[in-house]
């Protein structure tokens, strides 16, 4: 279980300050398919950035197995962040001038994985998201679906048992980003792997189980299906009671 415990996040200082989040709490099951949705500036991608390391919180706490995150030391938070978390995000991030192997070779690398098991390891995740025949192709003469697909190869290949994904259909047209949806929910599903989907796409987020909606900040309502839908503003909010209707 991963549990966020009254996360508030500000940034800058005395009169300059901006409040990114605000007494963010809520919890996410292992093995749970999570949107985190909202408009630009909403506090979506801070919020993802504290629950996996790559950002600190100014108050509050982020507890994944049984460790709150947030009392760690960077090398602590970098090998744990190594061992069982990998991203996709909206822009790739892939390394053109490198192979797709060597691509998504880089977190065996890192996670100091020896040489002999690393090729089995990589081809079969080239081979999870159809890419296996462009092992030795540079990723910079892939198309955009294809280097989001060598993205998830990349993120998967040391079975992550949690998976960050920050708006990873956003520059892709409808078909492609189906394909993506595809493969980061089969994936969740076959391995038993939470996922956690920042989106403002309404569509994505409901083949979530459970969606945290945030607006300036703040929670403005929870759903997790099968339970009740609870939000942190009154029902006169009509922008709250068109959120979660």
């Amino acid at each position: 279980m991963i549990e966020i415990r009254q996360i508030g996040k500000i940034y800058g200082k005395k009169d300059n300050t901006f409040v990114a989040l605000d007494d963010v709490s809520f919890s996410i099951d292992e093995g749970t398919r999570l949107a985190i949705v909202g408009k630009s500036g909403s506090g979506k991608s801070t919020l993802m950035h504290i629950m996996s390391g790559l950002d600190t919180a100014t108050s509050g706490s982020v507890i994944m197995g049984g460790r709150d995150i947030t009392m760690l030391k960077k090398k602590e938070v970098d090998k744990f962040r190594a061992q069982d978390m990998s991203f996709i995000f909206q822009s790739f991030f892939v390394q053109g001038n490198e192979t797709c192997y060597e691509n998504v070779s880089m977190p065996l690398e890192i996670a100091d994985v020896p040489n002999r098991q690393r090729k089995e390891k990589i081809m079969a995740a080239l081979r999870a998201v159809e890419l296996e025949d462009k092992a030795k192709q540079k990723a910079k003469n892939l198309s955009g679906g294809q280097k989001q697909r060598l993205a998830i190869a990349r993120a998967i290949v040391n079975d992550p048992k949690i998976l960050f994904a920050d708006e990873p259909t956003g520059n892709l047209d409808s078909a492609t980003g189906a394909v993506i949806e595809k493969l980061l929910f089969d994936y969740s599903k076959n391995y038993g792997a939470t996922l956690v989907v920042v989106t403002h796409d309404f569509d994505l987020a409901n083949k979530c189980e459970q969606q945290i909606y945030l607006r300036d900040g703040h929670v403005v309502s929870e759903r997790d299906w099968g339970k009740s839908v609870k939000t942190k503003y009154s029902q006169k909010n009509t922008k709250a009671r068109r959120i979660i209707q």
